[in-house]
C-alpha cells in the first residue's frame, strides 16, 4: 500500500513520466516495424523493429510480448489511483482495453508453451488475429490503449476546480498533502 500511495502521491509525476518512456519506446518498435513493412516493403518476417534487428529472437519471443502487455497492465493499474474525475474515466478505459490486449497475448503465450495452436491455425493465433494480421492488430491495440491514456493525462494536468480539490499528487506543481483544496506553491519571493 505504501508503494501505491507514493506512486500516486508525491511520485506520481515521475512514475507517469517513466511509464510513458516505456510506452513510447514500445510505440517506436511498432512504428519502425510498420515502416519496414509498408514503406521499405520488407517481407513481414524480416520486419523486426528497432531492437529486433540486433536481437531477432525478441520479435519471436512470446514471453517478451506477454511481459510487455503485463507491464502495461500493471502500470495502468498501479497509476490509476492518482487520477480523479474525467481523467480517471479515460485512464480506466485504457486499463480495460489493455486487460483485453493482455488476454490476447496470454492466449498466444499458452499456445507457444503447450505447442498447441488454437482454432486449427498453423501458428499461434489470438482471437482477433482470426480476422486481422498481427502487425496491424497490435498497432490498433496500442493505439486504442494509448489514445485514452493521452486524454487522461491531458485532463489530469488540466483539472477543473472539483477535480483539483480531489487531487493528491505531484503532477500540477501543487504540494502533496491531505485531500482538499491546496494553494499554489509561491514562486520566488
Amino acid at each position: 500500500m505504501r508503494l501505491t500511495a507514493a506512486l500516486n502521491g508525491r511520485h506520481h509525476q515521475a512514475a507517469l513520466n517513466t511509464f510513458m518512456v516505456v510506452v513510447l519506446a514500445h510505440w517506436a518498435e511498432h512504428l519502425v516495424q510498420a515502416w519496414q513493412i509498408w514503406v521499405l516493403h520488407w517481407p513481414r518476417p524480416k520486419a523486426r523493429g528497432l531492437l529486433g534487428e540486433p536481437f531477432p529472437w525478441l520479435v519471436t519471443s512470446e514471453w517478451m510480448h506477454y511481459g510487455y502487455a503485463l507491464v502495461m497492465l500493471i502500470g495502468l493499474f498501479l497509476l490509476r489511483p492518482g487520477f480523479v474525475g474525467r481523467a480517471r474515466t479515460w485512464w480506466t478505459v485504457a486499463l480495460a482495453i489493455q486487460f483485453w490486449h493482455h488476454i490476447e497475448h496470454l492466449l498466444l503465450l499458452i499456445q507457444v508453451q503447450t505447442h498447441h495452436n488454437f482454432w486449427g491455425q498453423p501458428v499461434p493465433t489470438s482471437i482477433l488475429q482470426l480476422a486481422f494480421q498481427r502487425v496491424e492488430l497490435h498497432l490498433f491495440y496500442n493505439s486504442i490503449v494509448f489514445v485514452p491514456m493521452v486524454i487522461a493525462m491531458y485532463l489530469h494536468l488540466r483539472p477543473n476546480p472539483r477535480e483539483l480539490r480531489a487531487m493528491d499528487c505531484s503532477c500540477i506543481g501543487l504540494p502533496v498533502g491531505s485531500r482538499g483544496f491546496r494553494e499554489p506553491v509561491p514562486t520566488g519571493a
